[in-house]
């Protein structure tokens, strides 16, 4: 579906989210499969705080209005159902003027993006400061003499890691903040403390492991 999208309307410079599957995961930078791919595309994922709907709250307005004009009641069928959304995308874009846009059409005053999509990914680059390695097929980088946790999402990829105080690194995948790495300890850490513990390829929940060793999943 995005790739459809992204060849028709081009790429957009961020793309606004919650924190539900497939835009975020447990993993360090909240980073999923989705999120990562458009990273390398060149898109900036924004992930809202946890359980605060509020901070999309114009995308969460809308969906108010769609509910409203389409789905309550249900339409009795699929095909009607769907008749009935693309009745509403007309009317929302090209007929119902909003205050928002001081009366205007959403139509009168889209632009597609300049960004074309590209099948080709470009690699991650990283300014000549930090120091770059690259995430083993086992989802770590090595840092001296000891093996360093990252994420199996980001295999065979680059990370930068920026100096900030002896011994102490902000870990980065392109734009979006992973963690800070403690070399005293060998482990990046979130915001809050949580380091990421080793995932295993058949792990379906993807979680911090706390200080005090017990699992903290983010919602």
């Amino acid at each position: 579906m995005f790739v459809r999208l992204f060849r028709r309307f081009g790429l957009p410079e961020r793309i606004r989210t919650d924190n539900g599957a497939p835009f975020a995961s447990c993993a360090l930078g909240r980073l999923s499969l989705l999120s990562v791919w458009w990273i390398r595309l060149g898109i900036h994922p924004e992930l809202i705080e946890p359980a605060h709907p509020e901070q999309n709250g114009r995308h969460e307005r809308m969906h108010r209005t769609l509910k409203a004009e389409t789905a309550r009641p249900p339409r009795r069928s699929l095909a009607a159902q769907q008749r009935r959304f693309d009745w509403f995308r007309a009317r929302y874009n090209t007929e119902r003027p909003h205050e928002a846009l001081g009366q205007r059409l959403p139509a009168s005053l889209y632009q597609p993006s300049p960004r074309p999509y590209r099948t080709t990914l470009l690699p991650i680059t990283y300014p000549g400061h930090y120091e770059v390695r690259r995430v083993s097929r086992n989802g770590g980088v090595r840092w001296g003499s000891r093996w360093v946790n990252v994420s199996h999402l980001l295999a065979e990829l680059d990370v930068g890691f920026e100096e900030i105080d002896d011994g102490l690194w902000e870990v980065y995948f392109g734009p979006v903040w992973l963690g800070r790495l403690h070399e005293t300890t060998g482990r990046i850490v979130d915001h809050l403390g949580r380091a990421a513990r080793r995932e295993g390829g058949n792990h379906k929940g993807r979680c911090y492991q706390s200080a005090d060793n017990k699992v903290s999943p983010i919602i």
